[in-house]
Formats: structure tokens, sequence, C-alpha cells
């Protein structure tokens, strides 16, 4: 069995322990022969990598393991597949993506509203830089994209490369709501076969078909209204997530046609959410005191200790599991079935051909082999036709260097609506981001 060379991006993430968890409880079904973790800030990455040091020899003594700043080193001609999980500007810029907007009275998200419009012009250029990085080495490498926001990234990858097959954008979203859905249920995610559309972090499932082809989604939809909804992982789980989770009742008690994503909450309810959200304490000063301080806590104490043994900090997730299935899927030709983002090309027939669309698709070695849709109803036409031109709009108003296009994308955002508001938060973010985005014109 070929053993596969792969490079983290973003080594530094408070998510690569569980990646490399995930790793190690793959090696029979997933083998890798090299690993080599990435990343530009070098103190974050040494954390990570000093436990990877310990955790890889106690569990995956075969692989050979390095962690660099240096792309040269990272990047060569034998890589299979490159993990991407970076995130531009890091915390600090992540904290002005959801304090600037709050500060004009709009929601501050990371990857919604006019928080996602400003972290999807850092991470453009980044992830452009990246691919040409990899392409100079590698033309045959799989890149597994996370970066997000990943609706933008996707939109602007596809534009700038629209010829590269090996590039593709995925989400562990879906996944977690799957798994989500099959604790409510009592069925492994796995043994489900979704039916989705949407974009990234704006979508639904229309369908949810077990082993033998019945549609679980009527009984499901009962359940998340007569009990409510949490996340499968939920113990693990910050108290933003468990309110995110919870909103699932209202959407589905309000739209119940289809089960949303968690993040429509944002474009829904902007109002709503908006009351809750506290401008001086936000999902990235949260992950600071939770996430993020458990993670490089539990790491420096094995490093201390020198065993992983019983470490909470490698317990297996979502994230780390699901670009795994992805990566094995297409190294061995499985055909799993993912929900990933691609090309529409007539997958939804009544949206436009050019958007990046999230659906289910077979994943082979040859790249996703995506199931049709058909045509969608009105309301989510509507919405999708209007959140894709944001994207659009935000991905042209980074390659074009365009101020009149980037407040063309925050007025059509459905978190922003008013022309007047999208001006004054624009002025904000381009002060924020400084020497992060092009001179806007």
């Amino acid at each position: 069995m070929k053993k596969f060379n792969v490079v983290i991006v973003g080594g530094g993430s408070t998510f690569t322990p569980g990646l490399l968890k995930g790793m190690c409880s793959r090696k029979d079904t997933f083998p890798i022969n090299r690993l080599v973790m990435y990343d530009i800030d070098a103190n974050r990455q040494q954390k990570i990598g000093e436990f990877a040091k310990i955790l890889l020899k106690e569990e995956y003594p075969e692989v050979h393991f390095s962690y660099t700043t240096d792309k040269a080193k990272a990047f060569t001609e034998d890589i299979d597949f490159v993990l991407c999980q970076m995130r531009t500007g890091g915390y600090a810029m992540r904290e002005k993506d959801e304090k600037v907007p709050l500060s004009k009275g709009l929601i501050g998200q990371e990857t919604c509203g006019p928080g996602g419009f400003a972290y999807g012009m850092r991470s453009i250029g980044d992830m452009i830089e990246l691919v040409n990085d990899v392409r100079a080495k590698s033309k045959d490498a799989w890149i597994l994209n996370y970066t997000n926001p990943a609706a933008i990234v996707a939109v602007a990858l596809k534009e700038v490369f629209p010829k590269d097959n090996r590039i593709l954008n995925i989400c562990d979203q879906p996944e977690n709501l799957l798994r989500s859905y099959g604790k409510l249920l009592g069925v492994h995610e796995r043994d489900f076969e979704p039916v989705y559309f949407g974009l990234n972090h704006f979508g639904w499932f229309t369908n949810l078909y077990d082993t033998e082809g019945n549609d679980l989604l009527p009984e499901l939809r009962e359940k998340i209204l007569d009990g409510g909804f949490r996340p499968a992982d939920a113990e693990q789980r910050d108290q933003s997530w468990l309110d995110t989770y919870a909103m699932v009742e209202q959407i589905v008690r309000d739209f119940p046609d289809y089960l949303p994503n968690t993040y429509l909450q944002y474009y829904l309810y902007p109002d709503q959410v908006l009351k809750k959200l506290n401008p001086d304490f936000t999902r990235t000063n949260e992950v600071q005191a939770g996430r993020e301080k458990r993670v490089f806590k539990d790491c420096a104490l094995a490093v201390e200790a020198g065993t992983a043994k019983d470490c909470d900090v490698v317990q297996n997730d979502a994230h780390g599991e699901f670009i795994l299935f992805v990566a094995e899927s297409i190294a061995y030709n499985k055909g799993n079935n993912f929900i990933v983002i691609l090309k529409n090309d007539g997958l939804v027939s009544n949206l436009p051909e050019d958007a990046m669309v999230e659906v289910a698709a077979s994943i082979t070695a040859n790249g996703p082999r995506p199931f049709a849709v058909g045509e969608i109803p009105t309301f989510y036409k509507g919405l999708i036709e209007a959140q894709y031109a944001y994207e659009k709009l935000t991905v042209e108003a980074y390659l074009e260097k365009s101020y009149g296009k980037a407040l063309q994308a925050l007025t059509l955002n459905r978190t922003v609506v008013s022309a007047a508001q999208a001006r004054k938060v624009l002025d904000a973010l381009v002060v924020a981001n400084k020497g992060y985005w092009p001179e806007l014109n």
C-alpha cells in the first residue's frame, strides 16, 4: 500500500492535534510516509509541533515528521496532499472582524457579514500564493482547503485557477451536522445518504436517506421541533456554539421544508442574533479563553511529561477526521460520498452556472462526481442568488482593487442591507485591514 507525503498548512492551529490524532487512527487505511507542518507563526507552531513529536513517536513512529516556517522545505516535488487550514491575520484580525462591525451596530462574525468580507479579502491573496507555491513544485498534489471563508475563497480560486482540478474546497460543518443528526436518530453519520444544496455556510439538507433508502428527515425534523438541537460533541463546545445549534429549532419552525446549516441564523435573524452578541467579548475572546488555552496547556503538559497518552487535546473530531476521509477516498478511488464545494455547472439548475455550490459528491481519484439537485424553490433560490452575488463581488473587489464593488458586496449582504451602513463599516474595515488588503480605488 502506497504511503503518502502530506503537508499541513496552518500547523499552529488548535485544530491540528485532532488532525494528527486522526492520522494516527487511520494509519492502516491512509498510511503516511512524510508529514510536514508549515506555518508562518513559529511560536504557535512550535507548541503544536513539539507535542506532535511526542504523539507520533508513541502512535505513529514510522512517519518522518518535521515542522517548519520555510515554504521551500514544506513544498517539495513529491507532495501528495496539502491540507490547508490557514488563518490570515491570526486571532488579532479575527477579533477586528467581529468587533469592528459590532461597533457599527452590525453582526460581527468571522465568516458571515462584514467580518466574513474582511476575512475573505485577507484570505484570497494568501490562498493564491499558496497554490502558486505548491504548483511551482508539484502540479499533481491535491490541495484540500479548509481555509475560511470557504465560499469566498472557492470563488476566488476558481476564478484565478480555472483549470486546476486538484483544488478541492471543503467545510466540516455539514459533517458536524450529520454527526449531530446521527446522535439524535441513533444512526452512524457515514450511513446517511444526504441530499444538500446551497453555498458554503448557506445551505440546506432536503433529504437524509438511510442504508435502506428511507428518508429520515421528517423524523429528524419532528425530533428537533420537540426537543431542540445540540451538537454531537456538546460537552466540548463553548456556549456560543450551543446557542448557535439551538437556533436551528426556530429556523425549522419558521421554514420547515428543509434542515438548515447553522450559519443561516445570521442571515435569517440578524436583528435577533445581534442582540445576543457582546461587543466586548466576542467569539474570538471565547476561543482564546477556552479552546486555545486548553489546547496549548494540554500540549505543554504532554511535552513536559514526555507522553501524549490520556491527553484530552487529542480527541478525534469532525474537523480532523473529515479532511482525512476525503483524502483517503481520493487516494484509493473509493468514491465515498461527501458534501463539498464545486462549480455549479447545472447541478442546481436554476442557479448561476459559475456559482460555487455546496452539494453531495462521490469523491474519486479523478476528483468529485457530484449529484445533481435540479430546481430549487423560489425562496431558497432568491436567498442564494443574493448571497452568491455578494461573494462574487467580494472577489471582484479584491482582484480589481475596487472600492465600488466592495460597497456593492456589503450592501447586498443580508446582515447589512443599508448602503449607508455598508459604507460606514467598509471604511472602518479598510483602516483595520491596512497592510492586508490591496488599496481600494
